[in-house]
C-alpha cells in the first residue's frame, strides 16, 4: 500500500514538473524598467517592443494582451527576438503601481507617447530610437509580428 503511494506521489511530481517546462517556455519576460530593457537589447543585438497600456481600463490593451501578446506565436517570437517593455497605467487601486514605478512610466510617456495614445506600441531600436509605432489593430499575430518586424527595416 505504501509503495503504490509513492509510485503515486512519484507520477503527480513528475506531471507537475513537466507542467512547469512547459509554462516556463511559453513566458514573456516583460520589462518594466527603460535602461534594463536597453541593457538587454544591446546585449543581446535585439530591438525594444516598448507598450503602453491601461491593464484594468483600457479595452484594446486588454484586446491586444489576449489576441496578440498571449498568442503562441508572439510568444515564441519575442522569446527570439524582441526585448518586452511596459509601460502599465492602471486606475484601480489594486492595481497601483509603485511610485517610482509609476514616475518611471510617466517619463516615458512624456519622451515616446507625448499624445498619450492607449495602447501605444512603439518598436525602438537598442539605444531607444523610434523605428516606427502603432496601436491596436484586429489582425492575427502573424500579421502584428509582420507589421513590428516592418519597422525595422
Amino acid at each position: 500500500m505504501l509503495n503504490f503511494k509513492l509510485k503515486k506521489v512519484k507520477k503527480i511530481i513528475l506531471i507537475a514538473s513537466a507542467l512547469l517546462v512547459v509554462i516556463s517556455l511559453n513566458a514573456q519576460n516583460w520589462e518594466t524598467n527603460f535602461d534594463v530593457a536597453k541593457q538587454k537589447a544591446s546585449d543581446e543585438g535585439r530591438n525594444i517592443v516598448l507598450v503602453f497600456s491601461g491593464s484594468d481600463w483600457c479595452i484594446p490593451c486588454m484586446k491586444l494582451e489576449k489576441e496578440i501578446w498571449e498568442s503562441p506565436e508572439f510568444i515564441k517570437e519575442s522569446n527570439n527576438h524582441f526585448v518586452l517593455l511596459r509601460a502599465d497605467f492602471p486606475k484601480k487601486k489594486n492595481n497601483r503601481l509603485s511610485k517610482e514605478q509609476q514616475e518611471a512610466n510617466e517619463h516615458l510617456a512624456e519622451v515616446y507617447n507625448k499624445q498619450g495614445l492607449f495602447p501605444m506600441v512603439a518598436v525602438l531600436d537598442k539605444n531607444g530610437k523610434v523605428l516606427g509605432t502603432t496601436g491596436y489593430k484586429h489582425v492575427s499575430p502573424n500579421e502584428y509580428i509582420a507589421m513590428l518586424h516592418s519597422f525595422e527595416k
